[in-house]
């Protein structure tokens, strides 16, 4: 079986879809499915032939949509090699241009792949629903009336990556009526082991460190994931403690909203920003920290959080992060409310806990990992949901 994949970028600092794309594909090539991709990148990008799978990169998108006239006639010449096409996101022409160039291909073939759609958290309500994206609400409803609902409704499938997203999707939009809903299911590649090396290049990307396990943030610096109650909620214990662990927050703080989490954890010598971490430097941050916190608005699945079970370490979600459930359910973590006061208590409730019940939670953290999230188990879900 030979799989292709739409994108609007490969870029390894996108994370998300794309970080997903390449966990998946070495383990459905181990199950004798082979994975291209076509994406919006330029020619020369230059992480382009660092993975092991071919990506056909046709040149930079024009506008806030991404057009890209390249797309429709690549792939009426390329769709008659492929068993199946997953389109990875809404709300870009990638995804309209997808479905349009198919319609344009099963007029004049008998036979021709199956297209999926995978919106990767992107029919959330909370897009819908947020202060601080009214504008982008309003571009979505009139997108939706004019091209996604043609998009979702005209696909074979939409895949999601867990039932709770499922759920959440059929609450967003009117006229939503897709052929099929899926639970693909999701997954990552087991993280590499610790070693030395890890905590090496952690300590030389953070300096500040004190060499003691720490509360660890790991994502995109955005409004939508709770980094700014977080911190408050930090400088709230500070106040009321005489010791706490060090918060480190890593992630990207080279824009606007960045600047203005830098200015509010200021005050703090304990909470120390590194920028993105990749590489051992990143696993050093997960090994070495004591617990995982993501207080998101709204997280699809939530790689970071799986990384972080993976890697045994409890992790201390609001209930908008899409596995939330699997998480509770099984003890790997606590889950409260994406506001401020529930935030506070979530790192509360885990320094009440005394190290025997700490350590019980970690174990519970890695066995989350292991039934519900390699990428094995998500790998054969999702062949049985496109092959049923």
């Amino acid at each position: 079986m030979k799989i292709l994949r739409v994108i609007a970028s490969m870029n390894p600092k996108q994370g998300g879809p794309c970080q997903g794309i390449r966990n998946a594909i070495p383990e459905l090539l181990k199950l004798g499915v082979e994975n291209e991709v076509v994406c919006f990148d330029e020619l020369d990008a230059d992480y382009l032939g660092k993975d092991s799978f071919k990506i056909y990169a046709i040149g930079g998108a024009k506008n806030p949509w991404r057009y890209n006239s390249k797309l429709i006639p690549w792939l009426l010449n390329n769709f008659a090699g492929y068993d199946a096409v997953i389109v990875h996101g809404l709300w870009q022409y990638h995804s309209h241009a997808a479905i349009k160039a198919m319609r344009v291909y099963r007029k004049s073939k008998k036979a021709s792949p199956k297209i999926y759609i995978m919106p990767h958290g992107m029919l959330d309500p909370y897009f819908q629903k947020a202060k601080e994206r009214r504008l982008k609400a309003l571009r979505n409803e009139v997108y939706w009336r004019l091209f996604e609902n043609k998009v979702v409704n005209g696909a074979d499938g939409i895949l999601f990556t867990c039932e709770e997203e499922l759920l959440l999707a059929r609450t967003a939009f009117a006229n939503y009526n897709p052929k099929k809903e899926i639970n693909a299911g999701y997954g990552i590649q087991p993280p590499p082991h610790n070693n030395p090396n890890n905590k090496k290049a952690f300590a030389e990307k953070v300096p500040k460190w004190k060499g003691e396990p720490f509360f660890l943030f790991l994502s995109r610096i955005h409004q939508k994931k709770g980094v700014d109650l977080l911190i408050k909620a930090y400088l709230r214990l500070e106040k009321e403690l005489s010791e706490l662990p060090q918060l480190i927050i890593a992630g990207p703080v080279d824009h606007a909203y960045g600047h203005e989490i830098l200015k509010l954890g200021e005050t703090s010598e304990n909470i120390l920003f590194t920028g993105m971490l990749t590489g051992a430097a990143k696993w050093g941050a997960f090994y070495e920290s004591e617990a995982f916190v993501l207080p998101s608005h709204q997280e699809n699945f939530g790689i970071a959080v799986v990384e972080a079970l993976a890697c045994k370490k409890p992790v201390l979600i609001s209930n908008k992060v899409n596995i939330w459930r699997e998480i509770e359910k099984e003890k790997g973590g606590i889950v409260k409310n994406d506001n401020e006061e529930e935030t506070y208590e979530l790192l509360k409730k885990w320094l009440s806990f005394s190290e025997v019940e700490k350590s019980k939670m970690a174990i519970n953290a890695i066995k989350v990992y292991q039934e519900y999230f390699t990428i094995a188990q998500a790998a054969r879900q999702f062949l049985k949901g496109i092959n049923p």
